[in-house]
């Protein structure tokens, strides 16, 4: 899973690689294929042995990958076979289909798309922890054993966390108004990629999670809900939650629960991108306080990114969205982006985002696709720093903007130092979990940062290497235990110890 960005959607400056719509060889397409756009194709070929070369021939030739191909019977007369291949984009998948189709003596009789049959069902289930194969099994875990443990957690309320799955539980939580980068597309479309967060939940850090789909876009309905399930999870993770509304949200669920409220899109991002940034910045020799940052998106990650910089020391950032320039004496700004403004733009400055861009160090995405002109960036300082991190397709060539810059960061997984929020909300809450936290703050945020960016060694950091892969079995544990450490510091952050003795090594 890329980077989760803002909502901003500004008004959009054509880029240098735009092209004509009238051009048919024009359309954007990612440089490589992806198994998130591969296609498996049953097709027959006749008895000629060079029929399997021109099937592999003409998925190369329409720009495919072949992966597979696999015998699927086998006659005198011919072949079944599947073929897998993967593609850039969904149109790419159907002009592979139509190069096969076009092959002699080969007839294409079922196109399967391999990721909507990985979710046919769905991705996730319940599974039982404890044995029920005898009355013995049942009697301890459902009644009459079971009300023991009732009462004793009624007369122990802070002992639910160790003896339910409270204490390894978390909710995730959306009402589907700003999904992916794809926009207000409901609950129902929503559930995917809550199921998806759960996955990785449980992949990474061994969290049971569950989505929580809410048909609902009044905060105060969100906020009521989540309220009245809070009890049976050990923390909230919001996710894909509009811009204003998810501040509110969160501010107000923070204020109520006595269990961790986390953004995702907000702070996961924020984690992963000051984590990457204070690399890169030991790449070029710069300091975070002695740097020009430029934020693009003013949405639920750059407001949070933007807060968790200046919470590590950073001096100077300019955030630019739809408005321009924000500014603090700019009328047309909402209370949330005034706020942004007074906190980084004292001075008033106006402009562009081309025009913010003169001189700076640091420029991070979080906006849109293609609001920057590639050219922009060579008006940045030497040994520029470039995040473009919009998803699912960046503000700026990241390819391109190798051109301009010492250091290039994106959300995306086919290129090196892919910004990624798994890298963080995994650790984040194992971390919160372990140390029974009733909520998350700054200094947590901040540990996570400093634990993430410290998983990449001296010898092995350089231009193209600054942040872990996800796959690191190093990130969650260096990351839980940063947070663990910071909430168990911090006075108040964590539950009461438990009170009910069990009979067994805890």
């Amino acid at each position: 899973m890329s980077t989760d960005t803002a909502s901003a959607q500004p008004a959009t400056t054509p880029s240098a690689d735009d092209t004509s719509p009238g051009d048919p060889a024009a359309v954007p397409r990612g440089p490589v294929t992806s198994a998130s756009y591969s296609i498996t194709v049953r097709l027959t070929a006749d008895g000629d042995p060079a029929s399997i070369g021109r099937i592999a021939t003409a998925v190369g030739q329409a720009g495919g990958a072949v992966t597979a191909i696999d015998v699927v019977e086998s006659r005198s007369d011919g072949l079944t076979v599947d073929v897998t291949c993967s593609a850039a984009d969904a149109a790419h998948s159907e002009e592979m289909v139509a190069a096969l189709r076009a092959v002699p003596g080969v007839t294409v009789r079922k196109v399967s798309d391999r990721t909507f049959l990985l979710h046919l069902g769905g991705k996730l289930e319940v599974a039982s922890r404890v044995p029920l194969k005898t009355r013995d099994d049942l009697s301890m875990a459902y009644t009459p054993g079971v009300a023991r443990v009732c009462l004793a957690l009624a007369e122990h309320p802070e002992d639910v966390r160790r003896l339910t799955i409270k204490g390894n539980t978390v909710a995730v939580v959306t009402d589907g108004s700003a999904v992916l980068g794809l926009g207000d597309l409901g609950p129902g479309a929503a559930l995917p990629v809550m199921e998806g967060k759960a996955a990785l939940f449980k992949r990474f850090a061994d969290i049971d999670a569950w989505p929580i789909c809410l048909d609902t876009q009044d905060v105060d309905e969100i906020v009521r809900a989540v309220e009245l399930i809070a009890p049976g999870f050990g923390g909230i993770n919001l996710e894909d939650i509009a811009a204003p509304r998810c501040f509110e949200i969160e501010a107000r669920l923070r204020a109520k629960l006595d269990i961790p409220v986390f953004h995702d899109d907000q702070h996961g991002t924020a984690i992963v991108a000051l984590a990457a940034l204070r690399n890169a910045l030991r790449v070029v020799d710069k300091q975070l306080p002695d740097v020009r940052i430029v934020v693009a998106g003013a949405g639920a990650a750059g407001s949070a990114i933007v807060h968790l910089l200046l919470e590590a020391g950073a001096g100077q950032v300019l955030v630019w969205d739809r408005e321009g320039i924000l500014s603090p004496d700019d009328d047309r700004l909402s209370p949330a982006k005034r706020s942004l403004a007074e906190q980084t733009n004292p001075a008033c400055t106006r402009g562009e985002l081309p025009d913010a861009l003169v001189g700076a160090d640091v420029f991070i995405g979080v906006s849109a696709a293609n609001v920057l002109p590639v050219e922009a960036l060579a008006g940045m300082a030497e040994r520029a720093v470039v995040f473009p991190m919009a998803n699912p397709t960046p503000e700026v060539d990241p390819v391109r903007a190798r051109q301009h810059a010492a250091v290039v960061a994106s959300g995306r997984s086919d290129l090196p130092n892919q910004i990624n929020n798994v890298l963080a909300f995994p650790g984040v809450f194992r971390g919160l979990l372990d140390a029974r936290a009733t909520e998350i703050s700054d200094g947590m945020l901040l540990a996570a940062a400093e634990a993430l960016a410290a998983v990449v060694r001296d010898d092995q950091l350089n231009a193209n290497y600054i942040i872990p892969s996800v796959f690191d079995p190093a990130v969650t544990p260096a990351v839980a235990a940063a947070v663990a450490e910071q909430a168990r510091a911090e006075p108040g952050a964590t539950a009461e110890v438990s009170g009910i003795e069990v009979l067994t090594e805890q």
